[in-house]
Order: C-alpha cells, then structure tokens, then sequence
C-alpha cells in the first residue's frame, strides 16, 4: 500500500474535555471505530506520549478477566526490571 493511500484512511478530529476530563467522541471517528453506546474502548498510552484508542470486544474482556488473578505475582520492583525488555 503506498503512502497516498494510507493517508487517505487517516481519520482525525478535535473535541474538547471538561472540567470533569469528559469528552465527546466525533462522529467520525466513532464510525471509524464502528462503536456505539455501550461499547467499550481501550486508552493506550506510549512512552512517547503517542496514544492509541481502540473498540474493545468482548472476547478481549472474558480473556482479561480469566487471567486478572495470575496477574498479582508480577508487582515486584524485580519483576520489572526482569521483564522490562519484554
């Protein structure tokens, strides 16, 4: 795919928070999510400060909620620097 084309399915818009850190998600980039009241989305931000956002599906939560309890093991300051390369 050249570089015309994916620039051609780049969506962006504006909106602005309130004092209560609440906001409006555009129309268009709810249809370019394909989310609807109810949904959920997912926040992703990089180290860079780049932020990704994306629909949640439910097989995403049940999975999410099957391993949330193995997760505790991995909160030590070793387990950091053990796995930061990860």
């Amino acid at each position: 795919m050249c570089k015309d084309s994916l620039q051609e399915n780049i969506v962006a818009a504006i909106a602005k928070i309130t004092s209560k850190g609440q906001t409006t998600i555009p129309q268009a980039i709810r249809a370019a999510l394909n989310v609807k009241p109810g949904d959920l989305i997912e926040w992703e931000v990089a180290e860079d400060g780049h932020v990704e956002v994306r629909r949640v599906q439910p097989a995403d939560l049940q999975y999410l909620r099957a391993v949330e309890g193995t997760l505790g093991e991995w909160q030590t300051a070793e387990d950091e620097a053990a796995y930061k390369d990860l």
